[in-house]
């Protein structure tokens, strides 16, 4: 029995020890490595903007000296060997490999950003063409059942599965595919180009092939080559009657002002969500940022480790 407990008082020593092994190690006085997406990221876009930095989501000349700039992985893989690094990522790409950040005190969770508790998130939205302005009738049918199914469970569930978050909904496609006769006949001449966030293009592409197969089997061509596209090409005169027109477009953010004017409101909305988190390595003792930390580390106003942890 003294064998026993001085085995389990050991045992409990250690597992103190390690717990505050992080924090008693962490040297809080270097310096914080910066990483962040590039300039036509919609990640980028959503992140900047809502930590109020508005003017670094399209410019590298506000940002913090030194910052590194890589993809979704690249960050992950950084903050897996940086010790002192900070990075963003989509909430889907999370692992044990890094430590996700509360943010306002909230965790990165699904149903955090569905109760809209977790602030640092952005939509994915779609915009399409205006009514009668699509190359045939069955083109324009085909984008009317399409986006039908998006708010479906159908396709509530093939977005999750793709690392984004559904909008809540009870509705099935099969209780609603008869107002949608064109699905019901051989489309497989009928080509619906799709096009926008390249952040989306997952997704996207998720969903129009799960949704060809319910609708007469079109062909979905996909080109994504950016949020500010979705608007572009399918409702600016000067681009969507051109060659790189879309039918279809995705954005990870919001439409700007300027993007909706003059766009029917049955011609743009939301699909999901994706929630942004920042990352750091598992070593930093760091459990919660706002917004405004963020766009001081981003900014150049915390340089060190030690403006963000205190004793």
């Amino acid at each position: 029995m003294k064998k026993l407990g001085l085995s389990f008082i050991l045992a409990v020593v250690l597992m103190l020890s390690a717990c505050t092994t992080n924090e008693e190690t962490f040297d809080t006085t270097s310096n914080i490595t910066v990483y962040t997406r590039d300039t036509t990221s919609g990640t980028r876009a959503g992140f900047m903007s809502t930590i109020d930095f508005a003017e670094a989501e399209t410019s590298d000349d506000v940002l913090v000296e030194g910052f590194v700039i890589k993809d979704n992985t690249g960050i992950m893989t950084a903050m897996a060997t940086d010790e002192f690094g900070i990075g963003y990522v989509s909430l889907s790409s999370l692992n044990d490999t890094i430590k996700g950040l509360n943010f306002n005190g909230v965790a990165p969770t699904v149903a955090n950003v569905i109760n809209n508790t977790y602030g640092l998130k952005r939509p994915f939205n779609w915009m399409v063409r205006d009514a009668g302005d699509y190359s045939s009738q069955a083109v324009e049918d085909l984008v009317n059942a399409f986006v039908a199914f998006l708010g479906t469970t159908d396709a509530g569930d093939i977005i999750a599965n793709n690392g984004a978050i559904a909008l809540p909904s009870t509705t099935t496609w099969d209780s609603i595919k008869a107002n949608h006769p064109i699905v019901n006949q051989d489309n497989s001449a009928v080509t619906v180009r799709f096009g926008g966030s390249d952040s989306i293009q997952k997704v996207a592409q998720a969903l129009t092939q799960a949704f060809t197969a319910k609708a007469g089997n079109f062909v979905a061509e996909h080109d994504h080559t950016g949020s500010g596209d979705a608007y572009k090409r399918t409702q600016d005169p000067a681009i969507k009657d051109t060659s790189v027109g879309k039918d279809v477009g995705f954005a990870s953010r919001y439409f700007k002002d300027s993007e909706k004017v003059g766009v029917d409101a049955a011609d743009y909305g939301q699909l999901a969500w994706d929630a942004i988190v920042a990352i750091v390595h598992l070593n930093n003792p760091l459990e919660n940022v706002t917004a405004e930390d963020l766009k001081k580390i981003y900014d150049g106003t915390y340089m060190t480790w030690s403006d963000l942890i205190t004793e």
